[in-house]
């Protein structure tokens, strides 16, 4: 016998369903409202580094979202950054240039993958033409320089020339 049809059950499913819905779209705004805000940023500083290179290089884990703090603390103990940085000072471009090397797991030249500091990891880059245009390794990251360069590592991992 057929069970008979139920407006509670169906209010059910629907409220389930709307929660799968609206879930996924909330985390997508908040990483988009973090991208504003980092194109705003005049100087990025080392958790926000963190956080964008381990999201853009799917190191954030199963659940895909990680907290700034987390990525900062991730890349420390990783030695992508050193062992004395504060989360909240401003990030040099050569300092940058190791963590997006070490994070995307990218191989360098001779110099690089003796030493592996962020002078040859910066120089790498700019060889790659990464990093484009007049730069000192001892600049700030900008914001917009962040996701350019950042950027360029995904593009060139999907054309497979890096």
């Amino acid at each position: 016998m057929k069970k008979p049809y139920s407006i509670r059950g169906s209010c059910k499913r629907l409220v389930i369903a709307c929660f799968f819905l609206v879930v996924p779209v909330f985390t997508y705004s908040q990483t988009a409202q973090a991208i504003e805000e980092l194109l705003d940023t005049q100087a990025v500083n080392m958790q926000q580094a963190a956080w964008l290179v381990l999201e853009a290089a799917n190191l954030s884990g199963p659940a895909g979202i990680i907290s700034q703090a987390e990525a900062f603390r991730y890349a420390v103990e990783q030695q992508w950054l050193p062992a004395n940085a504060e989360p909240n000072s401003r990030i040099r471009l050569d300092r940058f240039s190791l963590l997006v090397m070490r994070a995307f797991d990218m191989r360098g030249g001779i110099f690089y993958s003796i030493f592996g500091n962020p002078h040859y990891a910066y120089r790498e880059l700019v060889y790659r033409n990464v990093i484009l245009g007049r730069a000192d390794p001892g600049m700030a990251v900008s914001g917009y320089e962040l996701l350019y360069v950042v950027n360029r590592i995904l593009a060139f991992q999907e054309a497979d020339l890096l």
